[in-house]
């Protein structure tokens, strides 16, 4: 029950139609730098949880 070849082509067509051509590279950096500031909080959360058991 994957996603197959055609069913990626048609949420990319999708993709496309909604935020057009031009736009797109622009909300893919967004994306993309909304994930490293996920990744990074949630490092930073594990990194919290790590000092407060060694000051146990």
């Amino acid at each position: 029950m994957g996603i197959s070849l055609v069913q990626l082509f048609v949420v990319l067509l999708v993709v496309l139609i909604v935020f057009g051509a031009g736009r797109l590279p622009k909300v893919m950096g967004d994306l993309g730098k909304g994930l490293k500031h996920f990744r990074q909080g949630l490092k930073g959360e594990n990194e919290e949880k790590n000092e407060q058991i060694n000051e146990k």
